[in-house]
């Protein structure tokens, strides 16, 4: 399996499609001024305090507040506010090593024993803001690497229970615990199975620095404030899904392409020149096929093998899955093995779109009936194996005996959502537009306009590839005729994310040039 990162970085957002044997297996969108994000830490202040749910809200500068359960506040919380009080009384950073760790918190405390209304904490993001709630908080602070994670005032080692090895989670304890600070706690991922000491060292400096870094915030720090912002959404994603297959990593902006090129330096020397800047004419997403795929999959239903297909509905509380065996039909096949064959490829399809979409919570899936258990254990064990790869904590149930399939899959982000349909750019949705045959006539304006008023010379013209088609047909086609009479230099790229009659124009540099607002200050 061939994996490839790519990466769509524009003024307003970020987008990142990760490919497997050129599927579009996830995508990531993540507006350029949204600054939230999963493991930011902040210093916010106790708004107020709910006894009957043993929690707190917490201003941490959001719309809305956050959300701090007592069981979030971490066994170490004790140590965390005496840290605190240190850098208020003495205006200077206390050594985590050479502090006296304070006797956890009760497990079973009330949230008014340990925290009151206008107290500042420190506390770091769980979950970003899904639909009407607010962010989820925890109060145990910790900084994520590729091997081991750390958690300040927590002196233990954990390994990761995903390396099977006895032997090597004994080497890896030892080794990690011969290596951390004192007073510092770490869990050792899945990543460092076979890692040697010189790898694992580099990391914890890192994040130790990391760490000694936000600390140099506090002191002048006035709640609500922001502490220490997670690495760059690019970057962060690539440290949780790198693996030695990915070949290529495609990104279409030069500073983002640096820092993604510097990550892969520190993690795998011998991948670093697998980062390559995309200078071509095309969208990057069109060039490698993601567009198309994208309007194909985010639809309510999504067609998959001979003519069978997926109706997905989401609701607030869960989301619900259809299977449909649509015109499929194979006489040499009984109605029990055909049901079950539809069956397997759903599955497929399902744990693809669940990664795809980032669905989380609860998941009910209708399968088509089948009587044999054999091929009842069997599907469940197929939908195992295709959610092997899902980095997501998750849980499946066997089918009910009405043939439904209930999975649990962990949601730390809002669900995923693309609109697949399209608006009319002209009419907007009334329905009469003005002649489409006057379009290009339409186009050789703005043209003329940009040419003659605004004396732009060097410009490109995005439009549907249809368009770009009809545009760019024969030797003397409108393309050339437009150069030739308004003695500009223009490129037509077709682009596959605009509907039909839509256009939008682009100067020398890439910005957008907003010719609608330019004609109506003239």
């Amino acid at each position: 399996m061939v994996s490839e990162l790519v990466v769509d970085v524009q003024p307003k957002e970020i987008t990142i499609a990760v490919l497997e044997d050129k599927k579009l297996v996830e995508l990531q969108k993540e507006k350029q001024d949204e600054s939230y994000t999963v493991g930011n830490i902040y210093l916010g202040r106790v708004k107020k305090l709910m006894p009957a749910l043993n929690a707190a809200f917490v201003d941490v500068g959001h719309k809305k507040d956050a959300f701090l359960h007592y069981l979030d506040l971490g066994a170490e919380f004790n140590s965390v506010l005496s840290f605190q009080k240190f850098v208020e009384n003495k205006k200077k950073i206390p050594q985590v090593q050479k502090m006296k760790l304070q006797p956890d918190i009760e497990k079973n405390g009330s949230i008014t024993d340990v925290l009151k209304v206008g107290q500042e904490i420190l506390v770091q993001i769980a979950k970003e803001p899904i639909s009407t709630k607010g962010p989820r908080l925890t109060a145990e602070i910790s900084f994520a690497g590729r091997f081991m994670v750390l958690i300040p005032f927590i002196d233990r080692v954990s390994v990761s229970q995903k390396i099977k090895s006895r032997e090597e989670r004994a080497r890896l304890r030892q080794l990690v615990q011969s290596i951390k600070p004192k007073n510092f706690g770490v869990i050792i991922r899945t990543n460092a199975e076979g890692k040697r000491v010189a790898e694992l060292d580099a990391e914890l400096k890192l994040l130790i620095q990391k760490w000694e870094n936000m600390c140099e915030k506090l002191p002048k720090a006035k709640a609500p404030s922001l502490l220490y912002e997670e690495t760059a959404r690019a970057v962060a994603l690539l440290r949780d899904i790198f693996n030695p297959s990915f070949e290529h990593i495609y990104v279409n902006d030069k500073d983002v392409a640096k820092q993604i090129a510097e990550y892969v330096g520190v993690i795998a020397p011998d991948k670093k020149d697998i980062v390559k800047l995309y200078t071509g004419a095309l969208p990057i997403m069109d060039n490698f096929g993601v567009t198309k795929q994208i309007k194909q999959l985010f639809g309510k239903t999504v067609t998959f093998k001979n003519g069978a297909y997926l109706i997905i509905e989401h609701t607030e509380a869960l989301h619900v899955i259809d299977v449909n065996s649509g015109n499929r039909n194979k006489s040499s096949l009984g109605q029990e093995d055909n049901a079950f064959e539809v069956n397997v490829s759903a599955a497929e399809e399902i744990a693809r779109q669940l990664r795809l979409r980032d669905m989380g919570g609860i998941i009910v899936i209708d399968f088509i009936d089948m009587t044999k258990s054999e091929h009842r254990n069997n599907l469940l064990a197929k939908m195992q194996d295709f959610m092997a790869h899902d980095r997501a904590k998750h849980n499946i149930l066997p089918l009910s005996k009405f043939g439904l399939m209930q999975i649990t899959r962990q949601r730390v982000r809002p669900e995923m959502e693309v609109a697949t349909s399209e608006v009319c750019p002209t009419c907007f949705g009334k329905g009469k537009i003005k002649s489409s045959l006057l379009f290009t006539d339409t186009l050789e304006g703005k043209i003329d306009y940009l040419a003659n008023k605004l004396q732009v010379k060097k410009f490109s013209l995005h439009i549907h590839p249809y368009v770009a088609a009809y545009i760019e047909k024969g030797l003397f086609s409108l393309k050339y005729q437009w150069k030739k009479k308004y003695n500009v230099n223009l490129k037509i790229i077709p682009d596959q994310s605009l509907g039909f009659l839509e256009y939008v124009f682009y100067d020398k540099d890439g910005n957008e040039i907003d010719l609608k607002e330019e004609i109506e200050m003239k």
